[in-house]
């Protein structure tokens, strides 16, 4: 399937986002762990969490979950201290996801895993046990999933988790974001210096909770606000939070340079909302550290060519072990479009404004990646029109985009 997208004359929209995948995703897992009634409200309908709601409800012997690398991450180390035996895995990308860095650190903990096919990747053979828990130390570059999935797990082991990370820690904001959230759960985890984290071993909490919405699902309204040809474009998002514990939440600070202003107001319903309005563009040139919001890079990239504004991204080595090779994905589809996209180091994208002919009638292929489709259909505000392969791949985190943009005034039409 494909569609191709045609952009509204004028963008004034009211859009509700979906719930936070991120804060779902922690927020099932730590309730799993609490062993209490109380519910979880507002959680996300996005693909990531209905796996990970049904292997958290599942006793068959094998749980899939398919495309979805944070439940992998989470769901490894929650059965490791879970009593059972069973096998994880997923797809055939996901079986090419490596997680030794996650199972190595287990199995310091003591736990029982076995790798089923290849050495150092799922499938995954698991048995669940009580341990001691203790000291571990791990580098501070690996993905904040491994570190979010063994801090989320520690106040289950007998005598807590003290966590030393060495060197640089990137994407830290998703470290607190577990943190917050653990502690909402009545946990004892907190920084102890700037790189090492103690977790007390003192039991989850059965509360209420509920999770918030989603930041990065807003940025590509932010996108569509700054890439609309309407001077006053204003969309309203309600139920983000202006305190926000998504590090994603930085969205509003950094897309103010490319023209879009942010504001927290109550609407005519009596909703607390994020208004979102067209300013002038202050940037020539775009110079971002995703180190900390990897999940927005996408989006500018995209955004910054649209613009045309040169820019130079940095941080972004984690983009190359997720859905798909993102690097590499947005050089192809942009240069499809007619802009020549530079790398360095498999961290460092950039553009200096280069050029080249654009396909006569180019088609953005998605990796089986939902960023890629998500932020790739703006440009139609752009292009005049875009057609999008496999658009229903949104629904890893946000299954209710193409309505969201059909409400926003966008034609959208099988192709």
């Amino acid at each position: 399937m494909r569609y191709k997208l045609t952009p509204p004359a004028r963008l004034r929209c009211r859009i509700m986002l979906p719930a936070s995948k991120s804060i779902s995703n922690r927020a099932l897992i730590i309730h799993a762990m609490s062993k209490g009634g109380c519910e979880l409200n507002n959680v996300s309908e996005c693909d990531d969490t209905f796996v990970m709601q049904r292997a958290l409800n599942s006793t068959d012997e094998q749980i899939d979950i398919m495309a979805a690398g944070t439940a992998m991450r989470f769901l490894t180390a929650y059965l490791a201290v879970t009593p059972g035996k069973q096998v994880i895995t997923g797809t055939e990308r996901m079986k090419h996801r490596p997680i030794a860095v996650l199972v190595d650190a287990l199995r310091a903990l003591g736990a029982h895993i076995e790798y089923v096919e290849k050495e150092g990747f799922p499938p995954l053979r698991i048995s669940g046990g009580t341990y001691q828990g203790g000291e571990l130390s791990l580098p501070g570059h690996i993905s904040s999933q491994y570190i979010s999935a063994l801090l989320m797990i520690a106040p289950m082991l007998k005598n807590g988790l003290t966590l030393s990370l060495e060197g640089n820690i990137v994407s830290r904001p998703y470290i607190d974001l577990t943190l917050q959230i653990m502690r909402d759960f009545g946990a004892e985890a907190a920084w102890r210096g700037d790189h090492q984290i103690l977790v007390q071993p003192v039991p989850y909490e059965s509360v209420p909770y509920k999770v918030e919405n989603d930041w990065s699902a807003a940025s590509y309204w932010y996108q569509m606000v700054a890439l609309s040809e309407d001077s006053e474009a204003e969309v309203l998002l309600p139920g983000l939070c202006r305190n926000s514990y998504q590090g994603d939440s930085e969205v509003q600070r950094m897309f103010r340079i490319l023209g879009v202003s942010t504001d927290f107001i109550t609407d005519e319903e009596g909703c607390e909302c994020v208004r979102l309005r067209k300013i002038p563009v202050t940037a020539s040139l775009a110079e971002i550290d995703f180190v900390n919001q990897p999940d927005l890079a996408q989006t500018f990239v995209v955004t910054c060519a649209m613009l045309n504004i040169p820019f130079r991204f940095t941080g972004l080595q984690s983009l190359k072990i997720k859905e798909t090779d993102r690097m590499v994905a947005l050089q192809c589809e942009l240069r499809k479009l007619g802009y020549v996209i530079e790398s360095e180091q498999d961290s460092i994208l950039y553009w200096n404004g280069e050029r080249c002919r654009p396909e006569e009638y180019p088609c953005v292929d998605t990796y089986e990646d939902h960023r890629m489709a998500m932020a790739f259909a703006p440009c139609c505000q752009r292009l005049t029109s875009i057609v999008i392969n496999n658009p229903e791949v949104v629904s890893k985190s946000y299954p209710r985009y193409w309505d969201n943009l059909q409400t926003a005034g966008f034609n959208l039409t099988e192709s």
